[in-house]
């Protein structure tokens, strides 16, 4: 059973910057996609961003230019640096990550920026 397991949200003031990481316990074959989605109070879980596994890369129009999303296969790990934050970021942030036959999910990771 893969777990993912995610690190790096907290609270932060507008404007500041977070990393998240998420981590998966064992290597996955087959990967087609690693994404970023969040919820927040109230709202769907939204996509936020997402990598392939050739390393293309999509975001919401909302967080264009400010998030980054990036990979460590390697490590099993794919990281979602956030700049420049604003309050409506607010939300938890899961991590995905999808093969032909399986998807994966973690347990979700608090952000919360304060204005």
């Amino acid at each position: 059973q893969v777990q993912l397991v995610e690190s790096g949200g907290g609270l932060v003031q507008a404007g500041g910057s977070l990393r998240l990481s998420c981590e998966a316990s064992r290597s996955i074959f087959d990967i087609s996609a690693r994404r970023w989605y969040r919820q927040a109070p109230g709202k769907q879980r939204e996509l936020v961003a997402g990598i392939t596994s050739i390393g293309r890369t999509n975001y919401a129009d909302a967080v264009k230019g400010r998030f980054t999303i990036s990979r460590d296969s390697a490590k099993n790990t794919v990281y979602l640096q956030m700049n420049s934050l604003k309050p409506e970021d607010t939300a938890v942030y899961y991590c995905y990550i999808g093969t032909r036959s399986y998807e994966y999910w973690g347990q979700g990771t608090q952000v919360t920026v304060s204005s």
